[in-house]
């Protein structure tokens, strides 16, 4: 069953904001704007936020249908609807027989074995428009810590991890290695020696504690150059410094993509 757990308010904003600024074009491009969040679970209200901010920062005509494969909750969703704008059905992986430019689906493949997730990425992708993406991954129950994968019909085209700054500062948080507690299902059991996803993580995490002398400064200027570092010693990293300063990091998935 595909569900998920306690949702709360602008846990998932991180998240569409990147949407927004990565695969913004995909939708603003589509002949048929139409975004699929699977897995809304008990509450719809990432599915409403979803479509708010995706309507007030791409294109005000933007379609968003929240999908679950459990009936109560789809029935429990209905007063949140906005037809023909928000909507929401029962559906899982084959997205209901709809074809959008945008899946999000977050905090539904943890439920599933490691094995199955590269058939989950082929039947959603499967089901995508031409030139749709899917953003795949996780986060914790408020969403400070998160990471997720970009797949579209070729397969994975990169991970990206985030955090909350001020949570990577608390001292009873053991820096960025907190970020594997919340790896996408594809990579959580390989954090392990010999693993791209383990030594991305501990590259990130040493030039974390390198930069210990900036944490007066702030976490975000501690961020900055544990970054820094992570792109001195060779990281493809593909995102801009305008994301480094918000607590994100993406790298190619062919940097971190499971050793077998």
């Amino acid at each position: 069953m595909i569900t998920r757990g306690t949702t709360h308010p602008n846990r998932l904003r991180r998240v569409d904001r990147w949407i927004a600024d990565r695969c913004g074009s995909v939708v603003a491009d589509a002949a048929d704007p139409l975004v699929v969040d699977l897995g809304f679970g008990a509450s719809p209200v990432t599915t409403v936020e979803l479509w708010d901010r995706l309507r007030a920062m791409i294109r005000p005509d933007v379609r968003v249908v929240g999908l679950e494969i459990d009936p109560a909750r789809v029935a429990d969703a209905a007063p949140a609807a906005v037809p023909p704008r928000l909507t929401f059905a029962r559906g899982g992986f084959e997205l209901a027989g709809l074809r959008p430019v945008l899946v999000r689906a977050f905090n539904v493949l943890r439920q599933y074995a490691e094995e199955e997730v590269a058939a989950a990425w082929s039947t959603m992708s499967d089901a995508l428009a031409p030139g749709g993406m899917l953003v795949e991954g996780t986060c914790d129950e408020l969403g400070r810590i998160a990471s997720w994968v970009l797949v579209d019909r070729s397969g994975p085209r990169s991970l990206t991890v985030a955090a909350r700054l001020a949570v990577l500062a608390d001292p009873d948080v053991p820096g960025p290695a907190v970020l594997a507690e919340r790896l996408p299902k594809a990579l959580i059991h390989r954090n392990v020696p010999g693993e791209g996803v383990h030594a991305l993580l501990r590259a990130l995490d040493d030039g974390w504690h390198a930069a210990a002398g900036y944490a007066p400064y702030g976490p975000r200027q501690r961020w900055l150059r544990a970054v820094a570092a992570v792109t001195d010693a060779g990281w493809p990293v593909l995102d801009r410094p305008a994301r480094w300063r918000l607590g994100e990091l993406t790298v190619p998935w062919s940097a971190v993509a499971p050793a077998d």
